[in-house]
This record gives structure tokens, sequence and C-alpha cells, in this order.
């Protein structure tokens, strides 16, 4: 296998236009956003009046409407980029989620802070699709997927951010800087072009983001699934071992209680390691389906190791949690594959909604996980869950399409 050259001057420019930037920047504000939350999701419900004993089914209750909100968002946005463009959901989803987050640092009630985090959530649903849209479309087959490595790094970076603004800040103040730093990221979107690629399709007579050529269609259905399956492990450590890893620490005994905002930040250290090696080896291999397989693999086995592994220091746990980030570092690609599989009168609508129903995922998950939790116990029900979520994301990828070197310029009949 030879390995790949060194990138010319010209491809780096490309990788590094304006679209690739603020596509990666507005994911950077939507990551510190959707995952404040859960760093500062303790202090925060302390402060309204919230009792020690209902910490845990409150912030399920309060991710379950932000997740309810990313999947109302998801389908919302995504077929708005088929039919207005990527662009009217690059501005109109920052907007909101952005006034969103200022709202949420007002919140007195966790009625209102419910309401918020689902307004919030629309908003939130709408970035990534459609930055990962865009990028895919405006940059060679070659590089896109270093494009968009590039926007799921910077993501990953809003999340540890928001470690640091909440340990500087107090919990209101937090959602203030990440509505201001929305807004401001707003001025940048001005000068941006849209797709060439759409363009084209918008002057032709197609149906563009139309859901029902997805759900009738047996065949993009079944992809659509797939793309969705595949993902399921992501959201699985990120939103049950990672958001609740102070239950988790509990459970396993420590005697130092474990800081949610700590562990969230740890991990996605980790999984800023983990998207650039992905993104690099699926160029490496010119594979996206057998770097993903890897890191589902990889990710089992640290989860594995997380529940099963006596853990008697907090350094220990941290260090797992940062392993789990890495090994979850495949949410690029999982999003770059579902951009691919489809043409481009359904990519916005494909990419926008398949990571928002894998975020949405989180509520059957916690349903299940809290189901199980009093039958077999915190640790057993989450490796119950975890190992579902694997074994279906491992069927769903065998049977899916390798989607390295395939055109983009092209639509659904």
């Amino acid at each position: 296998m030879v390995q790949e050259p060194v990138l010319p001057q010209k491809t780096t420019s490309q990788l590094l236009s304006l679209p690739v930037l603020v596509a990666a920047l507005g994911y950077l504000v939507d990551m510190y956003d959707l995952f404040l939350f859960s760093v500062v999701r303790v202090p925060s419900l302390k402060d309204l009046g919230v009792g020690a004993d209902r910490l845990l089914p409150e912030g399920i209750y309060l991710l379950n409407m932000q997740m309810a909100g990313l999947l109302v968002g998801g389908i919302f946005w995504g077929v708005l980029g088929d039919k207005r463009g990527r662009l009217s959901v690059l501005f109109g989803s920052i907007l909101i989620y952005s006034l969103a987050n200022i709202g949420n640092g007002l919140v007195t009630s966790l009625s209102q802070y419910a309401v918020l985090r689902f307004i919030a959530g629309v908003g939130l649903a709408g970035e990534l699709g459609a930055g990962i849209t865009l990028v895919t479309e405006v940059l060679p087959r070659q590089i896109r997927g270093y494009g968009t490595t590039i926007v799921a790094t910077m993501g990953v970076l809003g999340a540890i951010l928001a470690y640091f603004v909440a340990d500087l800040f107090a919990w209101r103040n937090s959602y203030f800087v990440g509505g201001g730093m929305g807004l401001l990221l707003l001025v940048m979107r001005v000068n941006i072009l849209e797709s060439a690629i759409f363009e084209v399709v918008k002057d032709r007579q197609v149906k563009r983001g139309d859901l029902m050529m997805l759900f009738f269609s047996k065949p993009r259905l079944l992809k659509y699934l797939q793309c969705i399956l595949v993902g399921l492990p992501i959201w699985f450590v990120v939103g049950i071992l990672i958001t609740f890893s102070p239950e988790f620490g509990q459970a396993m005994g420590l005697t130092e209680p474990v800081v949610a905002g700590k562990a969230v930040m740890i991990a996605f250290l980790g999984q800023v390691g983990g998207d650039v090696a992905s993104g690099l080896l699926s160029q490496f291999l010119k594979s996206r389906k057998k770097v993903i397989t890897g890191f589902i693999l990889l990710s089992f086995g640290f989860v594995l190791v997380y529940l099963l592994m006596p853990v008697n220091d907090l350094n220990t746990f941290y260090i797992i949690c940062f392993l789990l980030g890495l090994a979850n570092g495949y949410w690029a690609l999982f999003v770059t594959i579902a951009a691919e599989l489809f043409g481009t009168n359904l990519r916005a609508t494909v990419a926008t909604t398949v990571p928002n129903f894998v975020r949405g995922a989180v509520i059957p998950l916690t349903t299940l996980f809290v189901w199980g939790k009093g039958q077999i116990g915190v640790l057993g029900s989450a490796l119950g869950v975890g190992f579902l979520t694997v074994c279906l994301a491992l069927i769903a990828l065998y049977f899916m399409e390798e989607t390295f070197t395939k055109e983009l310029n092209y639509v659904e009949e």
C-alpha cells in the first residue's frame, strides 16, 4: 500500500477555505452548547433547588428534552437544507441555539430549563449536517475526508472549551458565553457562497428534501437505518457512560466523587485524537468502513474495561474516560458516510437527520438503561445496553456500501 503524498499548496488552501473554517467554527459552538449541559448539570440543578436524590432523574429528563429537540430540529433543518440550501440552515440554526443559550442562563425554574433545552436542541440539530454537507460538496473527493475531520475536531474542541469556561464562570455566565460566540459567528457567515453542486440541482425539476423518498423506497430506507445504527455506540458512551459518570463512579465504589464536567472534558480530549486519527487512517487506507469497524471494536473493549475492571482511584477512572473518548473518534466518518451515501437532493436531509436521530436515540437507550438498572444494577444494565448498540452497529456496517471514492454530483430519482 502506497502512502499518500504530501498535500499540495492548492489542496491546503482548499482545506482552509472560508466554508470549511466557518463550518468548523460553527460546529465548535454547537458542541460547546450541546455538552455544556453535561458539564453544568449538577450545579445548575442544585441552584434551581433540586435535591440530591433527584439530580439523576431530573438530569435525564432535561437531557431527553434536549434530545427531543434535536429529533424535531433534525427533520426540520434537514428538509430545509435540501429545499432552500445549506446556508439557510447554517444561519437559522445558529441564531436559534445562540438565543436559546442566552435564555438558558436566565431560567428560574425546572420547567423553563426544560423548554429552553428543547429549543436549544432544535437549533443545535442543523449545524453538523449542513456543515458536513457543504464541506463534502465544495471539496474534491480525494481530500473531503480531511475537511470533515477538521470540522469534527473543532467540534470536539468546543466540548472541551465548555469544561474550561464552566470552570472559570458560574453556570449562567457559561451559557451567556456560548450565546455570544454563536452570534459573533453569524457575522463570519455573511460572505459564504452556496454549494455549486446544490445550485445546479436547485435549477432542475427534481424532488428535494422529500422524506417520503427515504421511507417509501426500501433500498434507501435500509441505507438510512444503517447510518443511524452505526452511530449508536458513540452516543451510548457519551450519553450514558460519560454524562452519568458520577453515578458510575459511585457504583464502582470510588471513595472520591467523579466530577461530571471533568469526565466530559477528558473524554472529548481523547475524541480529538480519535477524530484526527480516524480521518487520517481513512485517507491512508482509502476506506471509511474498515476504520469505523476498528474504532467500534476498540470502543467496546474500553467499555468492558470501564464497567468490569476494578477501579480503585479517581485518576485511573479518568484515564479510562480518555480512552473511551479516543475510541469514540469516528463521529466525523460516520456523518461523512451518511452524506456520501445519498444524492444531492437528499444529502442535507440525511446528513442532518441521521446524527440527530443517533443523538435522540439516547432517549430509548437511557430508558432501557434505567429499566435494567432496577433489574441487574447500574453496571450490568450499562453493559447490556452497550453490547446491544455494538452488535447493531457492526451488523449495519457490514452491509453498508464503501463510499471513499464515490462521486457526489448525482441525484436520487
